[in-house]
C-alpha cells in the first residue's frame, strides 16, 4: 500500500533508476502523472489564436462589405448579438438537461435491479439520434407549438446517446477486483460508486459530454424553424433572401462557437481527470 508520502511524490527523483515497472516504462510514478496532466501551451493557445484570427478576419470583411438595405436590416439593431446569445442559451440549457438525464440513468442501468432494462433504454436513445433532427423538431412543434421548449426537447433527445452510452461503458469497464477491494475495506455501495466507480469512469463520461456539446451547437441552429431563435435565424435569412454576408456571418459564428465549446471541453477533460488515473498512466 502506498503511503501519503508516496502519493505526494515520494518516488525516485527525475533521472534516478525506476524502482519497478513504472521506472522501466520511463515514468517516475506520480511525477510522470503530473507531467501527463500538464496542459501544453499548444493546447492553450493554438485554437484560441485561430478563433481570434477567424473572427477578426470576419469583422474586417464585414466592415468593408457592400451591404444592401435587406442585409443591413438583418444585421442591425443588435440582432447578431441576440442570435448569438440565444444560441449559447440553447446549448447551455440543453446540455444541463442532457447531463441530469443521461448520467443518473447510466448509473441506474449499471445497477443489478435495472441492468436488464439497458437494451431498451439504449434503443430509445438510439431512436432519438437516428431520427433526423429537423423531422423531430417538426413533430415537436406540431405537438407543443412554436418556441424554445420544442427546440430544447429535440436538442436533448439528439444528444442523450453519447453521454448515456459513455457513462454505461465507463462504469462497466471498471476492474471488478478494484471494486471488490473497496467493498472489502468496508465501503458502502454509495461509497464505492462515488469514490471508486465514478472517478474511474470520468474520462469516458467527459468524452461523451464533449461530443454532446458539439452536437448541441450544431442542432441548436435548427431551432429557428420552430421559433426558438439562435444563429440559425441569420443562416436562414441569408439563404431565403440570397444575402451572402448574412449567411456567411451566421455560419462563421456557428463554427467558431462549436470550436470554442470543443476547446473548453478538451481542457475540462484534462483538468477534471482524476489525479490517480494520471499517476497510473
Amino acid at each position: 500500500m502506498l503511503t501519503d508520502e508516496d502519493d505526494e511524490g515520494g518516488g525516485p527523483p527525475d533521472g534516478a533508476p525506476g524502482g519497478g515497472p513504472s521506472g522501466a516504462a520511463g515514468g517516475n510514478g506520480p511525477a510522470a502523472g503530473r507531467a501527463a496532466r500538464r496542459i501544453t501551451w499548444q493546447q492553450l493557445t493554438l485554437l484560441p489564436a485561430f478563433l481570434v484570427l477567424l473572427l477578426l478576419g470576419t469583422w474586417l470583411w464585414y466592415r468593408q462589405a457592400d451591404l444592401d438595405a435587406i442585409s443591413r436590416n438583418a444585421l442591425s439593431g443588435g440582432q447578431v448579438s441576440q442570435a448569438l446569445w440565444e444560441q449559447i442559451e440553447l446549448v447551455a440549457i440543453s446540455t444541463f438537461f442532457v447531463l441530469i438525464i443521461a448520467i443518473p440513468l447510466g448509473i441506474l442501468l449499471t445497477r443489478a435491479p435495472l441492468r436488464r432494462a439497458t437494451p431498451f433504454a439504449m434503443a430509445l436513445a438510439n431512436m432519438g439520434q437516428a431520427t433526423p433532427a429537423i423531422g423531430l423538431l417538426a413533430l415537436l412543434v406540431i405537438w407543443l407549438g412554436t418556441g424554445k421548449t420544442p427546440a430544447l426537447i429535440g436538442i436533448v433527445a439528439y444528444a442523450v446517446l453519447p453521454v448515456l452510452s459513455n457513462t454505461i461503458a465507463g462504469l462497466r469497464a471498471n476492474d471488478p477486483t478494484v471494486l471488490e477491494a473497496a467493498r472489502g475495506i468496508g465501503m458502502s455501495p454509495l461509497g464505492v460508486l462515488g469514490r471508486v466507480e465514478l472517478p474511474l469512469a470520468v474520462p469516458l463520461i467527459l468524452a461523451g459530454v464533449r461530443t454532446a456539446l458539439v452536437l448541441n451547437v450544431g442542432t441548436a441552429t435548427l431551432a429557428t424553424f420552430g421559433g426558438g431563435g439562435g444563429l440559425g435565424v441569420l443562416i436562414t435569412t441569408g439563404i431565403t433572401n440570397q444575402r451572402m454576408p448574412v449567411l456567411v456571418l451566421g455560419s462563421i459564428l456557428t463554427v467558431a462557437l462549436a470550436l470554442l465549446v470543443d476547446w473548453l471541453a478538451s481542457l475540462a477533460e484534462v483538468l477534471l481527470r482524476p489525479r490517480g488515473l494520471e499517476a497510473g498512466a
